[in-house]
């Protein structure tokens, strides 16, 4: 197979909302290039990009998918993603790849909520921008509506460079802006006939021709000035102004296609040989030590591998960006985030399910490889001799928690091996143990990613789950000081055991003064792994315990704190004064000390105002303006204390306060809310103390599951 140099090599990130045609013209693009002999449809689930059996049983994108294809000497690297946000993680990977990012558009729905979603996650990455207006012979196609909506939500970069003669179900005519031509094609699509601009529209195009050179020019000094002196610019110019212009992200051109019909797609695969900017031509990589890495046939061999594919019966299939120097088979390389040894056995170009070998890859060209036994999504090969690592992929954080269990208790474990393997072809599915409820939990993008995720243990990896919502951390303390005594007394032949405790506890914060009444002969302040402290006091006078049984007594009080008496959650923020007690010369033990420490702390707690304290979040919400009154309401109806509002164009960001008790699903609530526009953020703030009302429904529900088991 050729092997294209970095100049010849343009890497795109096909973009949008679901059902925007994203998947149809990558088919179109691979068959105008005579890479397939036809056109597959997603309806009859035979295109290149869609090919897992889940898509076909959805009828749409799951995963992204790298294709391939040639036009006119120029290799373009294709990667088709996913238009449903649950899918983020498939998009995310495809964004820090690409080289240019091309955005679709549906001619009659407009700017979707999914776009504006996806358009959202694009900020992160500074690459340019082409919009595709697509479905334009759609009967209710709004070329000019939609170019309206795109400059409110996307601003005033947004370049016309084609527009539509005859949209809706005549669709056949484009005038090119920059070529100042019109392409006219037949029923069936394909190459157009390039005709003179009729001329009713000559005055229309004229000026949006105007328009295009004024943005070619002013990305440019010298251009500017050339501008300036002739009143014009030549195709040549207009490209190089185009270009700096899509890098500075100060043009966004627009293009017109019907990717059904086969209309417009040739076109906009020129402008990408001819415009788009290559990995040789974008701004160096950043990497974690501060440098950069600039992208050059001539530097060190650098792979970044941004997926993990998890085929059965054929293994784990990375794929990789080569971001400097070229790779061949049988290199060896340095995986830098782990320190071991990759050996490349072979090389692919990979085209949907298909694979097909290559010896060499140059800088700026995307490939895979398999059996790297080491190596996970967003990690930095490079050859011997050199430390470079590049940044990660900026995954976003889970949306939504939930325990995740094995329907037959006997699969658990073949279970937890299934969710680690999906975590290495998904990282936003995120698996994590929380020792403190004992139970398995899943970080998710939404239901849907959950949904998905059970369709794939089930068929993959043959196990049935359940999900279920996570336990709340409750934490418990005290609010005014009791004392108590415990005497543990046992007697069964021979040695018995015998430990009598007397202590006190209040309510522990911090800078208190010391006790008053009593003799401090040691204190020790514990951090607790929980979350706040236990004050441990030795007010003991007179040797009435010796010092040996102390820690026992402590350890007693400390595992009586790990399921505190009111519902099983931890206990914090406590202090503990042992002032007396008795010990017997023989019977006295560890044991004896730790059962009577524990014992008569109980006491001690139940009898000082005993309190529920529950996890507050800090939340900030994104919504759209004309939704913040919805979203507010829900929020009043979650306990939660709003903290401010702040406006930001067409959005405003809630703060507030939530119990994370009232936050079980609320992403699934948001959307339905806000209708997929609304996203939020959230981070643990601090303990409170929950009602007397909640608080007896949180004890009562404790004891009844107590009495279940």
């Amino acid at each position: 197979m050729k092997v294209f140099d970095a100049k010849h090599i343009k890497n795109i990130a096909l973009l949008g909302s679901h059902g925007c045609g994203k998947t149809t013209l990558a088919e179109t693009m691979l068959f105008e290039a005579g890479l397939i002999p036809r056109r597959g449809r997603v309806e009859d689930k035979n295109t290149i990009s869609d090919h897992h059996e889940l898509e076909h049983e959805r009828g749409s994108s799951v995963h992204s998918t790298l294709l391939h294809t040639e036009w006119r000497n120029y290799k373009i690297n294709i990667i088709d993603t996913p238009g449903l946000d649950d899918l983020i993680g498939e998009t995310m990977p495809a964004l820090r790849v690409a080289d240019t990012c091309v955005l679709l558009l549906n001619g009659h729905h407009g700017v979707e909520v999914g776009t504006d979603l996806v358009w959202e996650h694009m900020q992160r990455y500074t690459r340019p921008v082409i919009l595709a207006v697509n479905q334009l012979d759609h009967p209710l196609a709004d070329f000019d509506g939609t170019v309206a909506q795109a400059r409110e939500h996307f601003g005033p970069a947004v370049t016309i460079m084609q527009y539509p003669l005859d949209q809706g179900e005549g669709f056949h005519r484009i005038i090119d802006l920059l070529k100042m031509t019109m392409y006219v094609f037949k029923d069936a699509g394909g190459k157009p006939e390039k005709q003179a601009i009729p001329e009713e529209e000559k005055e229309r195009a004229e000026a949006l021709h105007q328009e295009l050179v004024e943005k070619a020019a002013e990305n440019d000094e010298s251009l500017m000035e050339h501008y300036f002196e002739k009143g014009e610019l030549d195709e040549d110019e207009m490209r190089l102004g185009l270009k700096k212009g899509m890098m500075m992200r100060s043009c966004f051109p627009v293009f017109c296609m019907s990717a059904t019909r086969n209309m417009g797609s040739g076109r906009l695969m020129g402008f990408i040989d001819n415009v788009a900017p290559s990995a040789m031509e974008m701004p160096p990589e950043p990497m974690d030590n501060g440098e950069v890495l600039q992208c050059s046939v001539d530097g060190p061999t650098v792979l970044f591998t941004f997926k993990t594919v998890i085929e059965p019966h054929a293994g784990h299939l990375s794929l990789f960006k080569v971001m400097s120097g070229s790779v061949s088979e049988g290199m060896e390389l340095i995986n830098d985030n782990t320190g071991c040894t990759e050996r490349i056995n072979q090389l692919f170009i990979v085209d949907g399910k298909e694979r097909k070998h290559v010896n060499k890859l140059e800088a700026g060209d995307i490939g895979g490889t398999v059996k790297l036994k080491d190596t996970a999504t967003g990690h930095t090969l490079h050859t011997p001799g050199h430390a470079i690592e590049l940044k990660p992929i900026a995954f976003p954080p889970s949306r939504l928690r939930m325990v995740v269990k094995a329907q037959d208790q006997k699969q658990e474990e073949k279970l937890h091996a299934a969710l680690v393997e999906v975590q290495k072809e998904d990282p936003t599915i995120v698996l994590s143990y929380d020792r403190e409820t004992g139970q398995q939990i899943i970080g998710s993008q939404g239901e849907l990613h959950l949904n998905l995720l059970k369709w794939k243990l089930a068929h993959h990896y043959k196990v049935d789950v359940q999900f279920s919502s996570p336990k709340v951390p409750y934490r418990e303390t005290i609010r005014k000081a009791a004392d108590a005594h415990y005497r543990h007394k046992k007697q069964s032949g021979g040695s018995g055991q015998f430990a009598e405790v007397h202590l006190k506890v209040e309510p522990w914060f911090e800078g208190m003064p010391e006790p008053e009444g009593h003799t401090v002969r040691g204190k020790d302040i514990h951090e607790l792994s929980t979350g706040g402290v236990l004050a441990f006091y030795n007010c003991i006078v007179g040797g009435v315990i010796d010092n040996k049984f102390l820690p026992s007594i402590l350890k007693g009080i400390l595992e009586k704190m790990e399921k505190g008496p009111l519902t099983g959650s931890p206990a914090r923020d406590i202090r503990v004064i042992v002032y007396d007690g008795k010990m017997h010369p023989v019977d006295s033990n560890d044991i004896s000390f730790k059962i009577a420490g524990m014992m008569a702390f109980k006491d001690a707690f139940t009898n000082a105002a005993p309190q529920l304290m529950e996890p507050i979040q800090r939340i900030e919400v994104h919504v759209p303006s004309d939704l913040v009154g919805d979203v507010m309401t829900d929020l009043q109806a979650r306990r939660s204390i709003v903290t401010g509002v702040d406006a930001n164009d067409r959005h405003q960001t809630i703060q507030a306060l939530v119990p994370l008790a009232e936050l079980d699903r609320y992403s699934t609530t948001l959307r339905s809310l806000t209708q997929g526009r609304g996203t939020y953020t959230e981070h643990f703030h601090q303990y409170m103390p929950v009602t007397a009302e909640l608080q007896n429904k949180l004890v009562l529900g404790n004891k009844e599951e107590e009495l279940a088991v």
